[in-house]
């Protein structure tokens, strides 16, 4: 099996920490998200949507982060709490895996372009009004994520860690990377927080946060990258 990744993106480390976590064996393709690799006909013939992460299973192909966690869940027969059997537990893990795609997802993503990524790598200044907008954003939807999801639960599906768990926490990690303290003054998220890194491993959660905690580091695109990119990266933070 192979998993097409860039460790730079929340959704390449969700697959990643769980199939190193669950010793799933497979094929790291490296495709480099800041040269633009995913944007190269070679890659399109792998997943014509031109993102990662992913998968290639002998004939199978898949193409969305959740629906390659839940085949290697059920392919490889994980540990339950991962996506539980009970009916009303998966419930909650789906109802998050829904919901972070256009919610968490997009506030997390646009709070880690507008402050670093374009200002620095592609060298597009962001007015402040607009970072500022962003920002507020950003800590709304994670006051929502916290009242709403979390509560007073120790995972977000009960009492163990499941994808729901890894899928907002590499999330989370994203704006963590930019600069922004979304666990500063939320001792509840931030407790939640330190029991998600300590399930899935403290050693394996710095090994796939590495990129993402060094991005402010990256050396800025080359013109014809940016303006290779550019229209991707607009559509991506509308």
């Amino acid at each position: 099996m192979e998993l097409f990744m860039d460790l730079l993106s929340a959704p390449c480390r969700a697959v990643y920490i769980f199939a190193k976590k669950n010793n799933i064996p497979f094929d790291f393709q490296f495709v480099d998200l800041l040269k633009g690799q995913h944007l190269s006909d070679a890659f399109a013939q792998v997943n014509p949507l031109k993102k990662v992460p992913a998968m290639k299973d002998g004939d199978l192909i898949l193409t969305e982060s959740v629906a390659i966690l839940l085949y290697l869940a059920q392919k490889y027969k994980v540990s339950d709490n991962w996506y539980p059997q009970d009916l009303q537990a998966r419930a909650r893990v789906d109802e998050c895996l829904a919901w972070q795609h256009t919610a968490l997802r997009r506030s997390c993503l646009r709070a880690l372009w507008h402050k670093v990524m374009l200002p620095i790598f592609l060298r597009e200044q962001i007015a402040p009004e607009m970072l500022a907008a962003t920002l507020a954003e950003l800590d709304m939807t994670v006051q929502l994520f916290e009242d709403k999801f979390l509560q007073n639960k120790a995972f977000l599906a009960g009492n163990h860690i499941s994808l729901a768990d890894l899928v907002a926490i590499t999330e989370l990690m994203h704006p963590v990377g930019a600069g922004c303290q979304v666990f500063e003054g939320r001792p509840k998220l931030a407790a939640w927080s330190q029991r998600v890194k300590a399930a899935v491993g403290e050693e394996l959660f710095r090994e796939a946060h590495e990129v993402i905690l060094n991005v402010k580091d990256c050396p800025p695109a080359n013109l014809t990258l940016k303006q290779k990119m550019m229209p991707k990266v607009l559509a991506m933070i509308h």
